[in-house]
């Protein structure tokens, strides 16, 4: 299977709540780099191995987001690595506004295994949605 088939898998499952589905699909050793300033991240937001990334990742989503979602702009592929640019959707749940918040993540591969996931996301539009001005 090639590595960015690997991964829009992964999306799919997610997106159809399939964690488990998604964390089968993880290396038992992965990396989780989760973006510096993430609500409700503690420490420095790297975890190891997927049941920690169930743990303080996954399963919280439910509880600090309704309707969270990632929309794919554009899935790359480049030897071990895929990237998918796009967006984090849903309503934040401390604030009840709705957010489309900038995503980029970087995952590798090894041995048709997602080894390891870095995230760039823009997170202060997250806690604090504002409103496109009109052109």
């Amino acid at each position: 299977m090639k590595n960015i088939d690997l991964a829009k898998t992964g999306y799919k499952k997610f997106a159809d709540g399939d964690i488990e589905g998604v964390l089968d699909m993880f290396d038992p050793n992965i990396e989780w780099h989760e973006c510096q300033g993430f609500p409700f991240i503690e420490g420095n937001g790297v975890f190891k191995g997927p049941e920690a990334v169930a743990k303080e990742v996954l399963n919280l989503i439910p509880e600090y987001y309704e309707n969270f979602n990632i929309e794919i702009e554009e899935l790359m592929e480049c030897d071990d690595r895929v990237i998918m640019t796009g967006y984090y959707t849903g309503t934040w749940k401390a604030t009840g506004k709705k957010f489309k918040a900038n995503a980029v993540h970087v995952w590798t591969v090894k041995s048709e295994k997602l080894s390891r996931f870095f995230q760039a996301v823009d997170t202060a539009t997250i806690v604090n949605p504002v409103k496109a001005k009109a052109m």
